[in-house]
């Protein structure tokens, strides 16, 4: 098989290819504005992002460890950074729209809670009497209406194209609330590639990075994972060629060369997907009826053997367990208290919620509530809990 387009010349960006989403024709914005003069439509969408108020609150939100555990572990917005870095050198390759499969990937975590799953899951609970609570839903919410900073639209008033790319999965139910945005889910349609790759890079990204802070934080050591295949192969040659380096170093040295594989072959089966699929532009990507990008059999099935490893030995670690139990407990109790008297929030958040209240009842309420601890970093929640619950601490 010849190389994939645009890998013929690495590290410089050829056209885009006929299938992948092009500034020209966006649906557009739910709010209509001029075109940028200066900037594409969809660096448009990055740059809004970056200068988010949710964006720079994942700087001090939980990815596996809570953020004061340690400066070096991954926190969500070091692993949107990866997300992005892993899928953008694969969007190049496929001359499909990095700008655009950045913009995903920077936003894909905006709606986390604290905690991370731990307090997803939580809240999903406290909210389960309310329609529920789930991130991915909640980081469309952020962009589409939580964001305030401009005077003529609520949120960031993305394009279609990277709100599509934001709602990776989501009910029929819900699908049919949120409008055209929705109807994919409905026809059973695919996303746009830039959609599918950023979804890619980000289990990409997650199984890797979490081998590197397991090992860091001591919860899994070099011989356990060197069982796993998708590790063992790349270690054994790092420790053949490097015999003298230090164990950080081979560490570091064989996970490089893990996303390196893992991306190589992404390129290269998604190159042979999209020819047999054969999308003339971004529509029929949409009508194939299978996603086009993918991992080839073979390392998908070793890529899920890791994410299994990760989970018995470091997502159900008992030190993490002990974290997850803790931070359920603070996220829990601090919705209960909220919602039982929203005189306890702060006064603009008070305020949306008695209008939400009168208008919606309790449902709109707990909504209202759960943004507000969903917006939360691990370190605020931490300090708000105490300021409720602790009689001696500040009010």
């Amino acid at each position: 098989m010849s190389a994939p387009p645009g890998t013929e010349h690495p590290g410089v960006a050829l056209p885009l290819a006929p299938y992948a989403a092009h500034d020209a024709t966006t649906r557009g914005r739910r709010c209509h504005e001029p075109a940028p003069e200066f900037r594409g439509e969809y660096q448009r969408d990055r740059d809004r992002i970056v200068h988010s108020n949710a964006f720079r609150r994942l700087v001090y939100k939980t990815q596996v460890f809570v953020n004061h555990e340690g400066d070096l572990y991954r926190t969500r917005i070091t692993h949107s950074l990866e997300v992005a870095q892993i899928a953008r050198t694969i969007a190049r390759a496929l001359r499909l729209h990095e700008t655009l499969t950045e913009a995903i990937c920077l936003a894909h975590d905006l709606g986390h809670t604290p905690f991370g799953h731990a307090g997803q899951d939580a809240l999903n609970e406290c909210m389960r009497d309310y329609g529920g609570f789930e991130h991915n839903l909640q980081s469309l919410r952020v962009v589409d209406q939580l964001e305030e900073r401009y005077a003529e639209f609520p949120g960031l008033n993305l394009t279609f194209e990277t709100r599509e790319g934001i709602l990776k999965h989501c009910s029929a139910a819900k699908a049919r609330e949120l409008g055209e945005v929705g109807e994919r889910f409905l026809r059973r349609e695919q996303p746009s590639l830039e959609a599918q790759l950023a979804n890619l890079a980000d289990e990409i990204a997650y199984n890797n990075h979490d081998v590197d802070d397991g090992l860091r934080a001591g919860l899994i050591t070099v011989d356990e994972v060197a069982q796993v295949p998708l590790f063992a192969r790349d270690y054994a040659l790092v420790r053949e060629k490097y015999p003298d380096a230090p164990a950080r170093r081979l560490t570091h040295e064989t996970i490089r060369r893990m996303i390196d594989r893992i991306v190589g072959d992404v390129i290269r089966n998604s190159t042979q997907l999209i020819a047999e699929g054969a999308p003339a532009d971004i529509d029929q990507v949409r009508r194939s009826g299978r996603p086009l990008i993918a991992m080839s059999a073979d390392l998908r099935a070793e890529h899920l053997e890791l994410k299994r490893f990760l989970h018995e030995r470091v997502y159900r670690h008992y030190r993490v367990l002990r974290m997850t139990t803790k931070a359920r407990r603070v996220l829990r109790e601090l919705f209960e208290i909220l919602l039982g008297d929203s005189d306890l929030l702060p006064n603009e958040h008070r305020a949306a919620a008695a209008a939400a209240e009168a208008t919606g009842g309790i449902a709109a309420k707990a909504r209202v509530v759960s943004d507000y601890v969903a917006g939360m970093t691990d370190r605020y929640a931490i300090i708000e809990h105490r300021r409720l619950f602790n009689p001696g601490a500040r009010s």
